[in-house]
C-alpha cells in the first residue's frame, strides 16, 4: 500500500512555517528571517520515502492584506486550502492560543488538521503540558504535537501522525524530485533573504528580486539579478556608500548560491526604482506573483 498527499502549512506570519518545512525536507528550499512576512510564494518541497510521497507546501503568513502584492499572498494560501490533503496548522508556543485558534476556525477547513505548537524549547515543561490540554480541548485537530522546528524536536512524531492521515495513492513526482520550484526562483529567494538580513524596517518590503540571466559557462555560472524597490532612497540604501552594502550582499548572497547549486557563481546586481509595484498588476505579473 503506497501512500501520497499534499500537506499544506498554514499560520500567522513567524510561527516558524518555512523553518518546518526546511527541516522536514533537509535542504534549505524556503527562506527564513525573524521579521514577518518573508515568505510571498507558496513553496513546495516534496519527501519521498519507502512507502509514501509527501508534498509539503510552505505558505505565506496569514494577513489583512494591504496592497495587490498581499492579496496575491493570500490567494496562494487560499489555492494551498483547496488541494489540501492533510493540514498542518502551525503557532508559536509563546503567541495568544486564542487569537490562532480563531484563525484557525477561519479556514473552514474540510481535511484532518494537525495543530502543532512550534517553539517548544520557550516554554517549560509544565506550561507547555498546560498548553496542549488546552489545544486538545478545543477538538478539531485530530492530533496536537509540540515541536522545535529550528532544533528539529519533535519532527519524528510529526511525521507518524502526518504518515497516518495520508491517503492511499502513487507518487505525484520522480523520487529525485526536491521542489517544483526552478533554481532561478530559489536563486532570487536566497538574495531577497539576505536583504531582510542586512536592511533594517521597511527595505525589505519594498524590494523583490528578477534572476534576468542565469547561465551555465565551463568554469562557473553566471547570474545577473535585479532588486526592485520603489523609491530612489531605497535604491541609495541598497547601493550604500561606494557601493559598499550592495558589495556586502553580492558576497554573502553569492556564497549562499556557490554552496546550493555546488558550482563557482559570478553574481552581478543591479538595483532598479518601480514606484507602487506592490499595487501594479503588471509589475506583479511580470515578477512572477
Amino acid at each position: 500500500m503506497h501512500k501520497a498527499g499534499f500537506v499544506n502549512i498554514f499560520g500567522k506570519p513567524n510561527a516558524g512555517k518555512s523553518t518546518l518545512l526546511n527541516a522536514i525536507i533537509g535542504e534549505k528550499l524556503a527562506i527564513i528571517s525573524p521579521k514577518v512576512q518573508t515568505t510571498r510564494h507558496r513553496i513546495t518541497g516534496v519527501l519521498t520515502e519507502p512507502g509514501y510521497q509527501i508534498v509539503f507546501s510552505d505558505t505565506p503568513g496569514i494577513i489583512d492584506p494591504k496592497y495587490k502584492l498581499h492579496e496575491k499572498m493570500m490567494s496562494a494560501v487560499k489555492s494551498a486550502l483547496e488541494d489540501a490533503d492533510v493540514a498542518l496548522l502551525i503557532m508559536d508556543a509563546k503567541d495568544s492560543l486564542e487569537e490562532n485558534l480563531e484563525l484557525f476556525e477561519s479556514l473552514r477547513l474540510k481535511v484532518p488538521a494537525i495543530l502543532i505548537i512550534n517553539k517548544m524549547d520557550n516554554l517549560v515543561k509544565a506550561d507547555m503540558d498546560a498548553l496542549l490540554e488546552r489545544v486538545k480541548a478545543w477538538g478539531k485537530a485530530k492530533a496536537v504535537v509540540a515541536i522545535s522546528a529550528r532544533q528539529k524536536k519533535g519532527l519524528p512524531e510529526l511525521m507518524k501522525e502526518i504518515v497516518a492521515m495520508l491517503p492511499e495513492g502513487n507518487p505525484f513526482y520522480p523520487d529525485d524530485t526536491l521542489t517544483d520550484k526552478s533554481t532561478r526562483f530559489l536563486v532570487a529567494e536566497m538574495i531577497r533573504e539576505k536583504i531582510f538580513q542586512l536592511f533594517e524596517e521597511e527595505i525589505p518590503y519594498h524590494t523583490t528580486v528578477i534572476v534576468t540571466q542565469f547561465q551555465e559557462k565551463e568554469t562557473l555560472t553566471k547570474i545577473t539579478a535585479e532588486i526592485i524597490v520603489t523609491r530612489d532612497t531605497q535604491k541609495g540604501i541598497i547601493l550604500g556608500e561606494g557601493g559598499k552594502s550592495i558589495r556586502e550582499l553580492g558576497t554573502q548572497a553569492r556564497k549562499e548560491i556557490e554552496q546550493f547549486i555546488e558550482r563557482k557563481v559570478f553574481l552581478e546586481l543591479f538595483v532598479k526604482v518601480r514606484g507602487k509595484w506592490r499595487d501594479n498588476d503588471l509589475f506583479l505579473k511580470e515578477y512572477g506573483y
